[in-house]
């Protein structure tokens, strides 16, 4: 057994949890997380999966993974990117189209001209008939103009009552506008240490999203312990997880790495009450209070 291996072993009876309990929380099968507490690093995929694996398992525990990768460098393998699956370097050649097939694709920008212009001379004849033919269909009769004269007024006044109408309640509803709607808030009520008590104001929804801008572990829960999410945030695989929490009165999160975590609550981003690099662990809880109409 490594150094770093037994000191995270250690971490970890520290904390009660077994490596099932650890492998549920980090999704890490149990037999890496055993390679990585005997210090067989054989055992994996490659140095890119030792480093990651070994960074997971830290955050867990609530342990920094760069001060554990500068004390025991020579135990970790130097490079993150060396052993990439080979799956991701292999790719496929496109087959090369067959003859046939290409003059296919030279004939269908021809094919493709040709509807649009038979499009066009057939919007342009539409157009010319209906307005040709509406004309020749008024009636020659002027024994009747003074008829239609006296409805076309009937149907003007009709016209402008509407549009009075309609000119009222637009300005009844931009007068309704103007009424100024009160803006979410939300302020720190305590913050001491790594904790942090928000309170979000003037909403009627509660909607959670954590966004990583590298990898962190997190958990959301409400305030009854019920757990909504709890897992590792990857930036470009899973890197943001959302969570409805309008039901609720209160959330309770937890970031393992708050220097690449970024929290929003129905999507206004709200800032750390403790710096970061001062807490890398930070957990945070934001008390609901729905708006009243």
């Amino acid at each position: 057994m490594t150094e770093l291996g037994n000191r995270l072993k250690e971490a970890r009876i520290a904390k009660g949890l077994s490596l099932d309990d650890l492998q549920s929380m980090t999704k890490i099968q149990k037999r890496y997380l055993t390679g990585i507490e005997e210090g067989n690093h054989a055992s994996m995929p490659g140095n890119f999966y030792v480093r990651a694996f070994i960074k997971q398992y830290a955050e867990a525990l609530s342990l920094n993974p760069d001060e554990l990768f500068e004390a025991y460098k020579n135990e970790i393998p130097a490079s993150y990117h060396e052993d990439l699956p080979q799956q991701l370097s292999r790719v496929k050649t496109q087959k090369t189209l067959p003859e046939g097939n290409s003059k296919i694709f030279d004939v269908i920008p021809k094919i493709l001209i040709a509807i649009f212009i038979i499009g066009v001379a057939s919007l342009v004849y539409y157009f010319i008939y209906n307005n040709v033919g509406s004309n020749a269909k008024e009636p020659i009769n002027n024994g009747n103009d003074q008829v239609k004269m006296e409805t076309n007024d009937k149907v003007d006044k009709a016209k402008e009552d509407e549009e009075e109408k309609e000119d009222t309640t637009q300005e009844e509803e931009e007068e309704t506008s103007l009424v100024e709607v009160p803006k979410q808030e939300i302020t720190v009520v305590e913050s001491s240490g790594r904790d942090t008590t928000y309170a979000l104001k003037n909403s009627n929804k509660f909607v959670v999203k954590l966004v990583s801008r590298g990898q962190s572990w997190v958990s959301i829960k409400n305030g009854k312990g019920k757990s909504f999410f709890e897992g590792t945030l990857i930036a470009g695989a899973t890197e943001n997880q959302t969570v409805d929490l309008s039901t609720e009165s209160e959330a309770v999160i937890v970031v393992g790495r708050s220097v690449d975590t970024d929290i929003y609550v129905n999507d206004q981003k709200i800032e750390y009450a403790v710096a970061p690099t001062e807490a890398v662990r930070q957990d945070i809880t934001i008390q609901f209070v729905p708006k009243t109409e």
